[in-house]
């Protein structure tokens, strides 16, 4: 098992103790919740992470916590919904682990591991790691009192006010990236920034498929500065009531993923990129599991 260096001091957690010091973890830990990472998820996670010491730009003394303690503690708000405050005592102190899920989150360390994984699950299915297409789609969710009314907006189709998520998946389901605004921004407008953000962590992206609302001037934009064509898929003809579309299940597919984890049914974060690291925590959890 990987080495967590910690400052020489046990911490005891569901009946186990996990050394924190400059030695090796036990080769195997029971599980108490269901969110916590497996070993063999954790031997996946682990080498991904930043490594090991003082949090990015604090300075001061060097963290005294596993990193596996501080990940599952992160998965357990993220899977349950939780707040930060309400964290069980068997974890970190809720504060310490805040700071490092948003000091990883400034590293960009969760975008790092999301890609790795699905890179990883993308070549076990026989595929290529750098996908070629994608699909991308948005969903509105609802705000709670903690989101301010800069972040926020007023969706008049899905009467909800609060914050609308745009993500871009591969043709697989995984999540490529994620974009957070108010709820009252437009899709086609949203996207541009998706697209940017698209290429430039997949830029081997060249095909995407998208909804009606992803019409207009974004099909010429996304060819001429992107180099992406984007290819719309309508609802059928006399559609009535519920129809699988071509490809446009596959986004509606991890959508559903995502809202799986009860932290991402409802926006609870102050700053729109601290939501985008839950939905990618909640993604690396998913994904994770389809590698072990």
């Amino acid at each position: 098992m990987p080495s967590c260096p910690s400052a020489p001091i046990m911490r005891a957690r569901g009946g186990q103790c996990c050394l924190l010091a400059t030695t090796h973890q036990p080769s195997s830990r029971s599980r108490r919740y269901p969110s916590d990472t497996t070993d063999a998820q954790w031997a996946l996670i682990e080498p991904l992470l930043p490594a090991p010491g003082w949090l990015a730009g604090r300075g001061g003394r060097r963290t005294k916590h596993c990193r596996r303690e501080l990940v599952d503690a992160i998965l357990y708000v993220v899977d349950n919904g939780i707040k930060w405050r309400a964290l069980p005592a068997d974890f970190p102190p809720w504060s310490t682990v805040y700071k490092h899920f948003a000091a990883w989150e400034r590293q960009g360390a969760t975008q790092d591991v999301l890609d790795a994984l699905r890179d990883r699950v993308r070549l076990t299915e026989g595929r290529h790691a750098a996908p070629s297409a994608g699909i991308i789609d948005s969903a509105s969710i609802k705000a709670a009192e903690t989101v301010g009314a800069g972040t926020r907006g007023f969706d008049a189709g899905k009467k909800i006010n609060g914050r609308k998520r745009h993500i871009a998946v591969d043709t697989v389901g995984l999540l490529i990236c994620v974009l957070v605004t108010g709820a009252d921004t437009q899709d086609r407008t949203a996207a541009r920034d998706l697209l940017a953000r698209l290429k430039h962590h997949c830029p081997s992206v060249r095909h995407l498929w998208a909804d009606s609302g992803y019409t207009g001037t974004l099909i010429d934009r996304a060819r001429s500065t992107f180099g992406i064509t984007l290819d719309i898929v309508a609802k059928l003809a006399g559609q009535v009531g519920f129809v699988v579309l071509h490809r446009r299940w596959v986004v509606e597919r991890s959508l559903a993923w995502i809202n799986q984890h009860r932290r991402c049914v409802r926006d609870y974060e102050r700053l729109p990129e601290h939501h985008e690291a839950i939905v990618r925590w909640a993604m690396i959890h998913t994904t994770s599991k389809r590698l072990t």
